[in-house]
């Protein structure tokens, strides 16, 4: 990350409903049975706080699915329907002992669709992840059993065999892809000495082994031998023009700086990532990149000398290859130590964004740009981040999160899989908020490399891949400069003193930082500006409070219907001027 943004900073001096639901709302699938005959596909909101699942089974009798403490029948929550001579039925149950479930005085789940086509009975429905009914399951981000059974008529009776139970994490789901023999690359350092200095980056260039025709990583693993050192990892790929490996400290200009699109990432408390079972990395094939840069973030806090580290990064690949291409988008606050862009001491909440507008996407690809499918993101900042947002806009209105963190932890930096496969088109815009605390710091904290510095960060996870893995924004610093001295009131120093009374010149800054016109960077190079875009200040909803659902009138709305209930207040957007960089 370190030569890449600094690579990026040295641009600074150029010339500036209710129905059925679509496969991609419900990307997670599983065989609840050994004979493949029970599938359940899901997906979930957690921002709206529902999950909607879709039940099929080989019978053209009633279906039923729930959730179960221990995998049997006794204290779990159940729902049974199907398509008989008079029509559909559907219920929520609960089960008190191994005997016939009683049906729940609130009826929680919802009925989207029923079907009975050629031998199979599909269920469709949809359940607030949080209820206050006591006769229904919690669902949590811990692994569930889930159980299901079916009978061959429509006469809900005893299911006798036809009836199983699977442990699933329906929350943080992880695939469990059938390769016989897995085949990995070890990118890792190679017993690197740790300064000691606070912060350190180290860059080792690598080439990739020699493979036959095109290949895709599907699973990203972290090999940390020192974990209180490992800040983060990043692997970029290289173009042409590197053609000699090497391993050094990482340093601004030259042909490492080259090396920018990113392949994978790793943050401090992160685990392994595997992909959908239908999307993977491409590598090799003809006109593939071969070097690659693995970049590692040591954070020494105590300055030790004398340590030594070999981490890195386990890729998994496969020759059979997957339906989609994926490619890594890195959004946000382009990292750059601006002399004016600074995050106040003393402060409970300050606030920081980044745009990205996808408007420009089509002056950096020459195929016509398709709809981009994004199904993780990876959010960054550092110690005083409390909170990330990502803000999703189409026609200057925002629909949507494409991802929230209200409780960020700098220790548990996770790659997190959408319960949905969110969809940006072109002509959108992503506006990445990050939330900090300072109240424990006396000096400004600048933007920058260092762990004591600051990042404002989200990585998407997108299919199918195009040219662009960068689109990043900064504000005109120039512009920032000039405001300061025309109120001449020295807000800078003044909020230095850090007292109580300085809080209202904080507020002014940084509604002066949330005004000021942003300067676009994509795939490292200045944006044109959008013919369509104006100096509007883009609105930030309130992130929805998710709680305990009970509601009959609620319980019968769609999930989709579930964001009409949001406030739309102004958070603190920014305003969107593409202008000529400084």
């Amino acid at each position: 990350m370190y030569t890449m943004l600094l690579f990026l900073s040295v641009l600074l001096a150029w010339p500036t409903a209710a129905g059925a639901h679509k496969d991609t709302e419900m990307p997670f699938m599983e065989y609840l049975d050994p004979n493949q005959q029970v599938k359940l596909k899901w997906g979930f909101s957690e921002i709206q706080g529902n999950i909607t699942f879709e039940l099929s089974i080989n019978t053209t009798g009633w279906v039923g699915f729930g959730f179960s403490p221990n995998g049997g029948m006794a204290g779990s929550d159940i729902v049974i329907g199907g398509t008989g001579p008079n029509g559909n039925y559907f219920n929520d149950y609960h089960a008190t002992g191994n005997n016939f479930p009683l049906v729940d005085k609130q009826q929680s789940y919802n009925l989207l669709s029923l079907t009975e086509v050629e031998g199979q009975t599909t269920m469709t429905f949809w359940r607030s992840v949080r209820l206050c009914d006591e006769e229904d399951f919690h669902i949590t981000s811990r692994p569930v059993k889930l159980i299901y059974a079916y009978g061959t008529t429509d006469d809900i009776s005893y299911h006798t065999t036809r009836r199983g139970t699977k442990e699933v994490n329906l929350l943080n789901y992880m695939p469990r892809v059938n390769i016989p023999e897995r085949h990995y690359f070890n990118f890792t350092m190679d017993n690197v000495d740790i300064p000691a200095v606070h912060t350190y980056y180290h860059c080792k260039v690598m080439k990739l082994p020699k493979l036959n025709g095109k290949h895709q990583i599907y699973r990203i693993e972290p090999s940390i031998e020192h974990v209180d050192i490992v800040h983060h990892m990043l692997l970029y790929s290289c173009p042409s023009s590197v053609s000699e490996a090497y391993n050094r400290q990482c340093n601004k200009g030259g042909d490492e700086d080259l090396c920018i699109r990113v392949v994978a990432t790793w943050g401090v408390g992160g685990g392994a990532f595997e992909f959908p079972e239908n999307a993977g990395i491409s590598i090799a094939g003809e006109n593939a990149d071969v070097f690659y840069r693995l970049e590692i973030h040591y954070n020494n806090p105590t300055s030790k000398a004398g340590r030594r580290d070999s981490s890195g990064l386990k890729l998994y690949y496969t020759a059979k290859l997957r339906q989609h291409d994926v490619n890594i988008l890195m959004t946000g606050l382009l990292v750059a130590p601006y002399p004016h862009y600074q995050i106040p001491p003393g402060t409970a909440q300050f606030h920081t964004y980044g745009v990205c507008h996808t408007t420009a996407f089509s002056k950096f690809v020459e195929e016509p740009v398709p709809d981009l499918q994004v199904f993780a993101v990876s959010m960054h900042t550092h110690l005083a981040g409390r909170r990330v947002r990502v803000g999703h806009f189409r026609n200057g209105t925002q629909i949507d999160f494409m991802s929230l963190d209200e409780n960020y932890n700098f220790e548990m930096q996770q790659i997190t899989a959408l319960g949905s496969i969110k969809t940006l088109k072109q002509g959108d815009e992503l506006l990445v908020e990050c939330t900090y605390n300072t109240t424990s710091r006396t000096g400004f904290t600048k933007m920058g490399f260092a762990t004591t510095d600051e990042m404002c960060l989200a990585f998407l996870f997108y299919y199918p891949a195009i040219d662009i893995s960068t689109c990043v924004s900064h504000p005109n610093m120039e512009y920032v400069k000039t405001q300061l001295t025309k109120q001449d009131n020295h807000v800078l120093e003044s909020i230095s003193l850090s007292k109580p009374s300085d809080q209202d010149a904080i507020t002014d800054y940084e509604k002066l930082l949330t005004t000021v016109p942003q300067q676009s960077l994509i795939n490292g190079f200045p944006a044109p500006p959008p013919v369509d875009l104006n100096s509007m200040i883009r609105n930030m909803m309130e992130t929805p409070s998710v709680i305990c659902q009970n509601d009959p009138v609620i319980s019968r709305a769609a999930p989709k219907q579930l964001s009409t209930c949001w406030d739309v207040t102004l958070a603190g957007g920014i305003m969107l001027l593409w202008k000529a960089v400084l």
